[in-house]
């Protein structure tokens, strides 16, 4: 049975999280195809890490959809908002534990293409962490641009835990929440409510 582009695609992402900088003749080795064969669905490496850009990106996208941040972007209830980023970054782990490899290549991010969506799919979420800001669930004080970048250096300490082994892959949406809500300061303990003195 002849492997299909989607297949090629799949077995190219698990060699690449691997192997970041994985050669076209590496990668249809790992495939088990020939590097001809390969050639046929992709011309170049860069157009095979262009293609699977696009489909991390459209993952990407997903996640934002269904965690819920376009609606909750706006919203003053902060129960509304904190469901949608609990379940945004429950999403990103995701994509992250599939596509980690794209996270640091420079030359993926490079492209026009790539570049545009990007930028897109960040000022989604810069847009919604600002909401999150004035619900009083993120320090007022940060800008909402740099709580999209430090998730971005959560999600490459996802990745590099995943990679090397550090944590559980059962662990990561704790560690990841956890991290992202309170640094790696002590969680603030739930003080019993004081009850007011008698006399």
């Amino acid at each position: 049975m002849a492997t299909t582009r989607d297949q090629i695609m799949k077995a190219a992402i698990h060699h690449l999280n691997e192997d970041p900088t994985a050669s076209m003749t590496q990668l249809a080795e790992a495939v088990g195809i020939s590097r001809a064969t390969l050639h046929r669905h992709f011309s170049s490496r860069e157009d095979l890490m262009l293609a699977l850009a696009h489909r991390a990106h459209d993952q990407w996208e997903r996640v934002q959809m269904s965690s819920g941040i376009v609606a909750a972007t706006g919203s003053t209830d902060p129960e509304t908002v904190r469901t949608a980023m609990d379940a945004l970054l429950a999403g990103l782990t995701e994509v992250t534990d599939e596509y980690g490899f794209g996270l640091t290549d420079e030359a993926m991010a490079a492209h026009p293409e790539v570049r545009r969506r990007i930028e897109e799919l960040e000022e989604r979420e810069v847009a919604f962490y600002a909401t999150a800001q004035r619900a009083g669930l993120l320090n007022a004080e940060l800008p909402a641009r740099w709580i999209s970048n430090v998730v971005f250096g959560l999600l490459i300490a996802v990745r590099e835990s995943l990679r090397n082994g550090d944590v559980a892959r059962r662990e990561v949406p704790r560690l990841l929440t956890g991290t992202f809500r309170y640094g790696t300061a002590p969680a603030p303990a739930h003080r019993p409510v004081r009850q007011k003195e008698e006399g």
